[in-house]
């Protein structure tokens, strides 16, 4: 069957325009005026939809065809734009980046989700060339339906009229003019913004962009145009309930925040109830049969997780207990021994792997990679691989002569053609810098669910 979808992607000629400001006024704006707005981010970027969140008041989601097939992220647009009254998708750096061959970029979501694509150009410091880089955009790909612009970053009604001028002569529609302020600027530190579970002054924030960008762009055209959107054809949906069989603790606060929603509603699909915690302040664990650490900012909060012995040695029992443990980046990071932070200070750890890791002032990676198991661990047996990325400041200290310290994965890079042993992996335990999408590796989350399960029915014979 066909359905009526209102959406509407909003692009940039790169990184740093103003997509994430432009589409958070957006989301307030249109909520404003009562409409139900479901926000989505292309790519793998867990911190914007936090913003999108706050705005729109609805959860925000990630589309991104390296970590889940495209079919699959289909299947996750349409099932979760159900009961809104219109999708408001942000890109990823420039319109037509992306990985490898241009996996998973914004042109690539925009064509596979049939929408219609409004353009962000930065104009600072620009006059016409504004126009002739609309035009060089729009004519790169013409599958790509490029609308019209959206000019930001604007210093006066002069430059903005110039502007326009030259786009009206290419026939090219400006949906809104932007001008610098200085009140909508978003904190930010190494890993991009600050997310909205550190920043306090995020709610007045957010509502200031809202009022300012639904004064200065075109909400009434914009709305016209996500209408004009054709129908997409949708699969009739046949609810299944599954009884939770296991409880899955993850750890959910300031320092550990990264997580997709429809990942952990794939663990729930699988029979796994989720019971969140803060290594922060709870003084243990709680009553679960499996353990998910996720990625986050545990350097910036390396004093108060060290002074949380009582936590450390919870986590150590659960682990020397034969849970499963799963931990991504962030989480990676807290099992360690030791972190020694930017400024050089160490702090000891959960203590579960035995090593250190440090900061760094420079990124050490960014990138999709194709993950490959060097042996069984809780997310499934030696040989599979899981499509994820790394992005991360940090990097692990060589192992200490003599101490054991086996590897998870290999780790084979989509851009550059190099593999390198990544992660640590020993019986119950698994962590690494990857971040997965398990809607993207199902079986991954169906293996550890079952291992979950496997420790539980263990545990209550013994």
């Amino acid at each position: 069957m066909q359905r009526k979808i209102p959406r509407i992607v909003i692009a940039a000629t790169q990184s740093g325009s103003g997509k994430t400001t432009i589409v958070t006024g957006l989301l307030a704006a249109l909520r404003a005026q009562g409409m139900r707005v479901q926000s989505y981010k292309i790519g793998p970027d867990y911190i914007d939809p936090g913003y999108h969140e706050l705005a729109s008041g609805r959860p925000g989601h990630n589309l991104d065809t390296w970590l889940v097939p495209s079919n699959k992220l289909s299947e996750i647009f349409q099932r979760t734009v159900q009961d809104a009254d219109i999708a408001v998708i942000e890109g990823v750096m420039g319109l037509y980046d992306g990985g490898s061959g241009g996996i998973s970029s914004t042109a690539a979501i925009a064509k596979l989700l049939d929408a219609p694509v409004l353009l962000v150009i930065n104009a600072k410091a620009m006059g016409e060339s504004a126009a002739a880089l609309a035009l060089g955009f729009k004519n790169y790909d013409p599958s790509v339906r490029i609308a019209g612009v959206i000019l930001n970053r604007l210093g006066s009604d002069s430059h903005r009229d110039m502007i326009v001028e030259a786009l009206d002569k290419l026939a090219i529609p400006v949906f809104g003019a932007v001008y610098r302020n200085d009140k909508m600027t978003m904190p930010e530190r190494h890993l991009g913004l600050l997310p909205v579970t550190e920043n306090a002054q995020e709610t007045a924030v957010v509502a200031e962009i809202g009022r300012t960008i639904g004064a200065q762009v075109d909400l009434g055209k914009i709305r016209e145009l996500a209408f004009s959107a054709p129908p997409l054809c949708v699969q009739e949906e046949t609810e299944r309930t599954v009884q939770p069989r296991v409880r899955i603790a993850v750890a959910r606060d300031e320092a550990f925040s990264f997580y997709y929603p429809e990942s952990l509603q794939v663990l729930e699909a699988q029979g796994a109830e989720i019971i969140p915690f803060s290594p922060l302040r709870d003084k243990e664990l709680p009553e679960a049969d499996g353990l998910i650490l996720g990625g986050g900012f545990p350097e910036m909060f390396a004093q108060p997780l060290y002074a949380n012995q009582s936590m450390r040695e919870s986590l150590q029992r659960a682990a020397a207990a034969g849970m499963p443990i799963y931990a991504e980046c962030g989480g990676f990071m807290y099992l360690m021994e030791k972190m020694i932070d930017f400024s050089g200070e160490a702090f000891p750890m959960a203590g579960v792997i035995s090593g250190t890791v440090q900061m760094n002032k420079k990124l050490q990676t960014v990138g999709y990679v194709a993950a490959e198991m060097l042996q069984d661990t809780v997310l499934g047996p030696c040989g599979t691989v899981l499509h994820g990325h790394e992005f991360h400041f940090s990097s692990e200290c060589p192992p200490e002569p003599g101490r054991e310290y086996p590897r998870a994965f290999t780790f084979r890079r989509m851009r550059k053609a190099e593999s390198y042993p990544a992660g640590y992996a020993k019986g119950n335990i698994l962590g690494s810098y990857l971040h997965l999408h398990f809607a993207g590796c199902p079986q991954a989350a169906g293996h550890f669910v079952a291992a979950c399960s496997q420790y539980r029915h263990e545990k209550e014979a013994d």
